[in-house]
């Protein structure tokens, strides 16, 4: 016997449902279980590999398939593709309670990688393990937020953290060679975004190694290419200063 399947019926199993209310109406996606956090935190950046279809929904479990004119009048576009994506940032992922609190302790300890990974105690230049990051994030009571990148809250976190501990991000060390017809007048633009000059000398042109705070990189990249125009040079020499050993709070 042959079964017949409404032709805007679209059937799906082991679904992830992100749902967004729009225009008066609800859509959905179906994702793969565990990537739509992937997605947001930015680990996964393939969207077949969140996306089980690019179709959007009105109801994922019953396979019913949004009409193209409601989707045209909620978002004012028609490709899916695109719709899919504003539904995967802004939706809310439906999950059980107890998905939502494992993807919740699981992001709490993501966040807390990050922020040991990229800072340190600034007096010894030693970083903090991951458990102790942990304590210090429950005893400030951080709250997780699902929709919100990893990388996003860590910097929140260490924004909070350092109310309450010896914490700051880790110095790069940078090597600059500037064009001696540059080097003094480029030197006193360089100087707020320095934090130390580990040494300097001044022959043919200006070489300089120093320590930054890595939020500063961008800016100093951008102004030593525009003002010697390409001819001065910028060396990572290394992205985190630390010392050995980790810090450990008694």
């Amino acid at each position: 016997m042959a079964i017949f399947t409404p032709t805007n019926q679209i059937r799906l199993t082991n679904v992830a449902v992100v749902r967004m209310k729009k225009g008066g109406k609800r859509f959905e996606i179906a994702c793969y279980k565990n990537k739509v956090i992937s997605w947001r935190s930015g680990a996964e950046k393939d969207l077949d590999e969140v996306l089980q279809t690019h179709s959007v929904f009105t109801n994922v479990s019953k396979g019913q398939v949004a009409k193209k004119e409601d989707l045209l009048k909620a978002f004012g576009i028609e490709e899916q593709t695109e719709i899919c994506k504003q539904i995967l940032a802004k939706g809310e992922l439906q999950v059980s309670e107890k998905e939502r609190s494992t993807q919740l302790e699981q992001m709490f300890r993501d966040i807390a990688t990050i922020v040991a990974d990229k800072c340190v105690n600034p007096e010894t230049k030693r970083p903090y393990t991951v458990n102790l990051i942990e304590r210090a994030m429950k005893d400030i009571h951080y709250s997780v937020k699902a929709t919100k990148s990893t990388k996003q809250q860590a910097l929140d976190v260490i924004k909070q953290l350092k109310e309450t501990m010896q914490i700051e991000r880790a110095q790069m060390r940078l090597r600059f060679i500037l064009p001696a017809k540059d080097g003094k007048r480029l030197k006193e633009k360089l100087k707020p975004l320095i934090k130390q000059v580990e040494s300097e000398d001044f022959n043919q042109e200006l070489e300089m190694i120093c320590l930054i705070d890595p939020g500063c990189f961008r800016d100093i990249d951008e102004l030593i290419r525009c003002e010697t125009k390409g001819k001065g040079t910028l060396e990572v020499l290394s992205l985190k200063e630390v010392e050995e050993g980790d810090e450990r709070l008694e």
